[in-house]
């Protein structure tokens, strides 16, 4: 029985590194420590041991933006191929991409390994550089937008997760991305990986944020709805935390929590909106958010 493992020790990194030296350089006579580029300390690197402990499968995945992940450097020992490990290190590695929020994988692909790729749904995109001089390339693209995901009003999400980006440069870090919104539902999703703490799981400052944003950002979008605008500011804000995050961050607001109304704003006056947000641990709640937002009316639409 083979499982695919994470290397965390020294002993891990220099057998894996090792291992993909043998397979994908040292054949074409290049040195030990071409097997690694500057892509190494952000990548997520996955292998597969046999029983004797010995490396027979390596991949890894890097972001190359916020919406496309990079699938490179899978080798399977001669000896232990046929056996499907190619496919669970790159489901492994599409898992992961998955938990960042990316929209579509990409990787350059041999001509021998396109077969492999396209029956793990890439398609051919384009001719890829050549790498190591001689080995033609074609890049291939796997997308990963759920079919079955709601994106109403698709140009006011977009402007919305651009404000947070634009006006709070921390929630891009942090992965926070818009992943659904319905009209009634507005669902967020943040990266584990960018808020984990020494314990393995999310912080509670990074949960608290997501919360906040999703509440922010349903009012944004009801503000949409109505035709109306304002600056939309944070009065209060509580959390209850139940359980630690440690898989995938998620984040509901459903319209049925809102209570307040909007009206004001056409007379130019504040209005105050409580709201509620349920915290996921994939399908798990883990936490409560109860907000109180104040929007106040722009300056320039007051006498």
């Amino acid at each position: 029985m083979y499982k695919v493992d994470i290397p965390t020790s020294e002993q891990d990194f220099d057998d894996y590194f090792t291992f993909r030296w043998k397979m994908l350089r040292e054949p074409w006579k290049y040195p030990l420590g071409s097997e690694k580029d500057e892509y190494e300390q952000v990548s997520q690197h996955r292998m597969i041991r046999n029983p004797d402990g010995d490396v027979i499968a390596v991949g890894r995945v890097h972001m190359n933006s916020a919406e496309e992940a990079q699938v490179r450097y899978v080798a399977v020992d001669k000896t232990s191929q046929n056996k499907g490990l190619a496919r669970m290190l790159v489901s492994s590695l599409e898992s992961v991409t998955r938990s960042e929020g990316a929209e579509r994988i990409v990787t350059n692909s041999t001509q021998l390994a396109i077969g492999f790729f396209q029956s793990m749904g890439f398609e051919i995109q384009s001719e890829a550089p050549n790498e190591l001089g001689d080995q033609q390339r074609q890049q291939m693209i796997k997308r990963l937008i759920d079919p079955n995901i709601i994106m109403l009003h698709p140009k006011w999400c977009k402007l919305l997760q651009g404000t947070w980006h634009d006006t709070i440069p921390i929630s891009e870090q942090m992965g926070i991305k818009l992943h659904q919104y319905t009209g009634r539902t507005l669902e967020t999703r943040a990266s584990l990986n960018k808020n984990i703490n020494l314990h393995g799981t999310m912080f509670a400052g990074s949960i608290f944020s997501l919360a906040t944003l999703t509440g922010w950002g349903m009012i944004y979008l009801q503000l949409k709805e109505k035709g109306l605008d304002g600056e939309i500011v944070l009065g209060d804000g509580n959390i209850h935390y139940h359980k630690p995050i440690t898989m995938q961050p998620r984040a509901l607001c459903n319209i049925e929590s809102l209570s307040g109304k909007f009206e004001p704003l056409d007379k130019n006056k504040k209005c105050h909106i409580k709201l509620n947000v349920a915290i996921l641990d994939g399908d798990n709640a883990v936490a409560e958010f109860s907000g109180v937002f104040w929007v106040l009316p722009n300056s320039e639409n007051v006498d």
